[in-house]
C-alpha cells in the first residue's frame, strides 16, 4: 500500500523548523551559534535533537535500524505526533478496541477525530469482523494494545497480521508491556508492512516512568513524516544521560524482570486461595486483573490501609475488577496481608 496517501497534504509539504543543531552537528571548540549560556554547568546546551546515542542502544537492543525509531517525550507524545501526522481533524476517524488504554480516545478528542469503537470479546481478544466493519475511506488509524491494558493478555499475532494485510489503514500496536512477555515484537517486521507502527517505553520493565521516554518504531518514511512535526528539542539532555545509563545495565533489567515475574506468580497464586476472589485473569504483563465478589469493599479498604489499586469494574467486560500491579517481595506481602483480613 502507498502510506504517503494517508499522511494530511499539509504535513506532506511541511517544511520543518531548522534548528541550529541541525544545520551544525560536528564537534567544535566554540558553539557561538544556538543563543545559548556559554559557562557550562552539564545542561547549558541544547541537547541532540535526534538523540542518536540513545538510538544506537535501542537499535542494539531491539535489533532495529536507528533509521526506523523515534523517541518522543513518553509514548504519549509519540501517539500525538501520530493523530497529528495522518489525523485531519472533523474528517478522519480511527478505531480502538476496548478496554483499552484510554489516552487513544483522549487523544482523539484532542485533535478532534472521530473515535469509532471495536470492542474486544468477552474473552479480551480482538473481533476482527468488528474492526472490519468500523473501517471507511477516512479511517486513518488502527490501535492494538497487546499486551492489552487492562486485561493484560496478548492479542492474536495472526489477527493483527490479516488486520495490516487487508484493511487499508495504518495500524498502531502499542507494546508498552512486550518485555514481560516472550513473544517478538512486530518492530521486527517493519520491512513486511509499510502501514504497520510500533509503540514501547521505557516506563515499564526498564523502570523509566519518571524520565518519560516512549518509543517509536516505523518505516524510514513515517519516522521521517513524525520527525518533521516533533518539537526540536523534544527529549532533554537529562533524559537522554539517564536513559543511556540505565540502558547500558542489561544485567540489572534482566534481574528486575526475573523478580516481577517470580513474583506475579506468587502473588497471583496467594490470591486465587481467597474467598473473595472470583478468577484471575490471565496476563502477559506485570499486573493482572482479578475479579471480587465486592471490589468496592476491597478498593476501599485497601486504600485506607495506604495500598493503592486501580478499580476497572466500570470497563467493558471487566466487571468486579481491581487492576493490580506487581510489587517489590514486601508490598506484595502487605497486599495479600490486607486482602486475608477482608
Amino acid at each position: 500500500m502507498d502510506v504517503s496517501k494517508l499522511i494530511r497534504e499539509n504535513v506532506k509539504a511541511l517544511l520543518p523548523y531548522s534548528s541550529a543543531r541541525d544545520e551544525f552537528s560536528s564537534v567544535a571548540d566554540v558553539y557561538l551559534d544556538a543563543n545559548e549560556n556559554p559557562f557550562e554547568n552539564g545542561v547549558n546546551r541544547y541537547p541532540d535533537p535526534y538523540q542518536n546515542k540513545v538510538k544506537s542502544k535501542l537499535s542494539q537492543l531491539k535489533g532495529v535500524s536507528e533509521k526506523n525509531i523515534l523517541l518522543g517525550n513518553g509514548s504519549d507524545e509519540v501517539l500525538d505526533l501520530i493523530y497529528r501526522a495522518f489525523c485531519e481533524p472533523l474528517q478522519d476517524n480511527i478505531i480502538t478496541s476496548p478496554p483499552t488504554y484510554g489516552m487513544y480516545k483522549v487523544l482523539a478528542g484532542i485533535n478532534n477525530v472521530e473515535n469509532r469503537i471495536a470492542p474486544l470479546n468477552k474473552d479480551f481478544s480482538l473481533d476482527f469482523e468488528g474492526i472490519k466493519s468500523k473501517v471507511d475511506a477516512q479511517t486513518k488509524l488502527i490501535f492494538v494494545c497487546s499486551p492489552n491494558n487492562p486485561s493484560g493478555n496478548s492479542l492474536d499475532d495472526a489477527i493483527i497480521e490479516k488486520m495490516l494485510n487487508e484493511l487499508n489503514c495504518i495500524v498502531v500496536i502499542d507494546e508498552a508491556y512486550i518485555d514481560f512477555t516472550n513473544k517478538k515484537s512486530w518492530a521486527t517486521r517493519l520491512n513486511e508492512f509499510p502501514n504497520l507502527i510500533v509503540c514501547q517505553t521505557l516506563s515499564k520493565a526498564w523502570g523509566l516512568a519518571g524520565i518519560r521516554l516512549g518509543i517509536c518504531f516505523a518505516s524510514e518514511y513515517i519516522i521521517g513524516i513524525l520527525n518533521k512535526i516533533k518539537p526540536p528539542y523534544n527529549i532533554n539532555q537529562l533524559t537522554q544521560n539517564k536513559a543511556l545509563e540505565v540502558l547500558e545495565d542489561e544485567i540489572q533489567f534482566s534481574n528486575n524482570l526475573k523478580v516481577i515475574l517470580f513474583e506475579k506468580k506468587n502473588l497471583e497464586a496467594s490470591m486465587i486461595e481467597l474467598p473473595l476472589v472470583i478468577k484471575i485473569i490471565p496476563s502477559d504483563s506485570n499486573f493482572f486483573l482479578a475479579q471480587f465478589e465486592n471490589p468496592k469493599l476491597v478498593f476501599d479498604t485497601l486504600m485506607n490501609q495506604g495500598i493503592v489499586v486501580r478499580d476497572r469494574s466500570k470497563e467493558l467486560h471487566c466487571e468486579g475488577c481491581l487492576r493490580i500491579t506487581v510489587g517489590s517481595p514486601e508490598e506484595n506481602k502487605k497486599l495479600i496481608e490486607a486482602l486475608r483480613k477482608i
